[in-house]
């Protein structure tokens, strides 16, 4: 038995559930590796669609190989039509993430795999739906601001179809790339909240569209995916206050036991490594865009808050993949309540293969067990008087 008082109410933190080939995250160092490639050489040299075919294959492709994948993935955009005839009836008030993840089941009832559990048949099913979870998120936003969604471009990448669908033009090829790139970092994080979602749905042997659903509900919270919308919203309002003192409202805040969104994370304890490169992207996008003041605002925020946070001790307080993130996608030109639907896009590459991991396990066929972790009880016991059952008409 678990002794208790040491592990409970601690998000499992520190607690090894399962194996997993696909990547590791080193908190105390800042390291994060998929299937054995270090972040920094994916995200230097490789492309999503190559990355996803690395996390759902433990391999990298060869030429032939990685033709037919990228073929297969620009084959698959194409929505089924009931689905978007349902999304279209839904309030255009609806925040996009509840659009996506009401539209996984619908996406999964169009499948013609949906009840094959082969390997062959799961690796189908994540094509389908890392190809189509971009027309979902792309599609809902012009139909809530009125337009008709755009057909699939199958010449462009996975991240320029996805720049092309929202804005209805070319993208910039600049843009696309660096797109791609925060793609690739946003790909997978081990065991994190939506991933282990995931996990634990298709340990019961669902199927893979339900644990995606879990998944994107996990996503959608703002201590997960949600932060980087907060992060934007955030500097959107300093920026809207005219705040003249930005290093003492971050003092203000601390003082004050409130958030600085996008700062700390669950498991580093230096700078994420994901965030480098996206401050670097935010410098050089804000140079393109004539929108410096989004990187200098950011930096005033993470220089400050890293430096009071050290004085108050806390000095594995870093800035997270969220906190650059959100200017980057700003100045891309999505609107904030899109930003973790674009989490989305990217998060399924890890999703599909935790999920393929957990329905057949690691290359030694292991897997784990169905998740049932233990509580410990608090509550009323039996004998005491307020748990002793009265008929309601003597009940005060």
């Amino acid at each position: 038995m678990v002794e208790t008082g040491k592990t409970k109410n601690i998000g499992l933190r520190g607690i090894k559930v399962a194996d997993t080939r696909i990547s590791d995250v080193d908190g105390e160092h800042g390291i994060l590796i998929y299937r054995g490639y270090p972040i920094e050489e994916l995200a230097e040299h490789s492309t999503f669609e190559e990355t996803t075919y690395l996390l759902l294959h433990d391999r990298m492709p060869n030429e032939e190989q990685f033709a037919d994948f990228k073929k297969r993935l620009a084959e698959a955009r194409e929505l089924p039509s009931f689905v978007l005839d349902s999304v279209r009836k839904l309030p255009t008030s609806a925040p996009p993430m509840d659009v996506l993840q009401a539209s996984i089941p619908l996406l999964g009832m169009a499948d013609p795999e949906l009840q094959d559990e082969s390997r062959e048949a799961n690796i189908s099913k994540a094509i389908r739906l890392i190809a189509r979870i971009p027309m979902i998120g792309a599609g809902w936003d012009r139909i809530r601001n009125g337009h008709d969604p755009l057909p699939a471009d199958e010449t462009l990448s996975h991240a320029g179809n996805f720049l092309w669908l929202l804005k209805g033009a070319y993208p910039d090829p600049e843009i696309a790339h660096d797109l791609d790139t925060a793609l690739i970092l946003h790909a997978d994080h081990s065991f994190n909240a939506s991933t282990f979602a995931c996990r634990a749905v298709v340990s019961t042997r669902a199927h893979m569209y339900a644990g995606v659903a879990a998944g994107v509900g996990a996503l959608s919270g703002s201590l997960h995916g949600g932060a980087n919308a907060q992060v934007m919203k955030m500097l959107d309002e300093l920026e809207r206050s005219g705040e003249k003192d930005v290093p003492r409202w971050v003092q203000k805040q601390l003082d004050n036991h409130a958030k600085i969104m996008g700062m700390g994370h669950a498991v580093y304890k230096t700078t994420d490594p994901r965030a480098k490169f996206l401050k670097n992207m935010c410098f050089r996008l804000g140079n393109k865009l004539g929108q410096e003041h989004w990187c200098r605002l950011s930096t005033v925020i993470e220089e400050t808050a890293v430096a009071e946070f050290a004085k108050r001790g806390k000095t594995t307080i870093k800035p997270n993949v969220d906190f650059y993130s959100a200017p980057v996608y700003h100045m891309m030109g999505f609107p904030g309540d899109l930003m973790t639907p674009l989490f989305a896009v990217s998060r399924i590459a890890g999703w599909a293969s935790h999920i393929i991991e957990e329905k057949f396990g690691d290359a030694h066929g292991e897997k784990p067990a169905l998740y049932r972790p233990s509580s410990e009880y608090s509550g009323h016991y039996c004998g005491n008087e307020a748990c002793t059952y009265r008929p309601i008409e003597l009940r005060k």
